[in-house]
């Protein structure tokens, strides 16, 4: 039972926790500031009562600092090295400053709901990055709780977190993506960066990779060398063999090309290094004869491991694509002008070391090359096919029933290449002769030579 004792004008109420100290004697909890003593007494039974229950939560426990806390937690989870990294940023740049000097227990649910509103208020954090910090923040409470460090979290579940005005969330205007506009893209990667750039371009468009599989994509998992030549080198791919196996019987040269998705670059530690795929979704991705062709034509122009190489010959991934490539590919540039500067006190003209032409802008100016994924999906989709073979092109699992008896056939591959060179045909015979934009480095390959064959291979397929 708990006791009362009297501390001057206020009195304080003791009782067990349930727990043993080293010596043998029971652990005692209590709480002050009572100028009562039935209301003190009245709280003591409901902390017995918690304790026999199993809902009590020490008063020592609940008072660990959340920086304290969460100079641990991190280390508890089992995420890759990037979702590690950007939690730890989340938990240094917004939770601990903001719940580092209260303890775990004290955290209330109006307080969090506070947090939550000023959180997104901040002009530097966006609608996606603020629901991740509060997902981050919910875990840690969750963990919390079965620390024991708290009854239950204060970050509401179920119908209780849509409390509040209704608020749709914003999602990007997109629009369709044509093959014209895939084009101009790919022309103008061709003036910026020179034949690597436009069969880039082109893959991705009839492929959906993701930016970080194509730059690691190597010659020994692309067309024409692959499957022939896979290295099975990924450990983690426990039936590779058997894979191995399929593959060889299912593509090749004299059946339907493809690109094997195993690897993507990501750095770790300051260090580029090849990792899985995201989701682990390794992949084998069929391509049509036009793209198998152009990725034959590249790998024969130089002899570096990886297919798509930096405009300087070096690892794709090495660049900041999205600013030094993709910016000027799809927002458009000037012409490389000369400019004068002063060198050892005498005026100089000077000519860029590698001019460029103008390159116009295009429909996706300001706009995520990641789009050109998600407009893959709709060429799948126009085409009408199965959700099952479009959904595992793109690196996704179909949960439930559908996914657990469905199966990629032949048959469907075979129908995703057809529908996708049918695309191409229909679209290469409106080019008109002078499509082909200067280039910044002489090419190594007949392009024109090789467009005209796509002409006329689709003007006799045509008539």
């Amino acid at each position: 039972m708990p006791y009362v004792e009297w501390r001057g004008s206020k009195c304080r109420v003791r009782w067990k926790t349930g727990k043993t100290l080293p010596n043998g004697k029971p652990e005692y909890d209590s709480k002050s500031g009572f100028t009562d003593e039935e209301e003190a007494y009245n709280y003591g039974l409901d902390r017995e009562s918690d304790v026999r229950n199993d809902r009590y939560i020490s008063r020592r426990d609940g008072s660990i600092l959340m920086k304290d806390y969460c100079r641990t937690w991190p280390d508890t989870l089992d995420v890759g090295h990037l979702r590690d990294k950007a939690i730890r940023s989340m938990i240094r740049l917004y939770i601990v400053p903001r719940w580092g000097d209260t303890a775990v227990g004290d955290i209330k649910p109006s307080a969090y709901r506070a947090w939550r509103k000023q959180l997104k208020a901040l002009p530097n954090v966006g609608e996606k990055y603020g629901e991740e910090i509060l997902t981050v923040f919910s875990m840690l409470m969750d963990d919390a709780v079965d620390d024991e460090l708290r009854a239950s979290s204060p970050v509401p579940k179920g119908k209780r977190q849509r409390r509040g005005r209704y608020k749709k969330k914003p999602r990007e205007r997109k629009r369709e993506m044509r093959i014209e506009d895939v084009h101009q893209l790919a022309c103008n990667a061709l003036a910026f960066w020179g034949l690597d750039g436009f069969v880039f371009i082109w893959t991705m468009a009839v492929t959906g990779m993701r930016p970080a599989e194509l730059y690691a994509l190597r010659r020994v998992y692309s067309h024409p060398a692959w499957p022939t030549s896979d290295p099975l080198d990924d450990p983690e791919e426990e039936d590779g063999t058997e894979r191995h196996a399929e593959d060889l019987e299912r593509y090749g040269p004299e059946l339907m090309p493809a690109v094997r998705v195993q690897w993507q670059h990501q750095r770790k530690d300051g260090e580029l290094q090849l990792f899985p795929p995201k989701y682990e979704s390794r992949r084998t991705l069929v391509v049509p004869p036009f793209v198998a062709e152009l990725l034959e034509l590249l790998l024969a122009s130089h002899d570096g491991e990886y297919v798509f190489r930096s405009i300087s010959g070096g690892l794709l991934a090495n660049a900041n694509f999205t600013y030094h490539y993709w910016r000027p590919i799809a927002d458009g540039r000037e012409e490389s002008a000369e400019f004068e500067r002063v060198r050892l006190g005498q005026p100089q003209l000077v000519v860029s070391r590698r001019p460029l032409p103008e390159i116009p802008e295009t429909v996706y100016k300001g706009k995520r090359l990641y789009l050109m994924r998600h407009g893959h999906k709709e060429w799948l989709d126009e085409d009408g096919h199965s959700r099952i073979a479009v959904e595992t092109r793109m690196g996704h699992e179909v949960a439930g029933v559908e996914g657990l008896y469905s199966n990629v056939t032949t048959g469907m591959e075979r129908h995703i290449m057809e529908t996708l060179q049918a695309r191409w045909l229909r679209f290469v015979v409106t080019l008109s002769p002078d499509w082909l934009p200067p280039s910044p480095t002489p090419l190594p390959v007949d392009l024109v030579g090789w467009m005209k064959q796509q002409v006329r291979a689709a003007q006799d397929l045509l008539a």
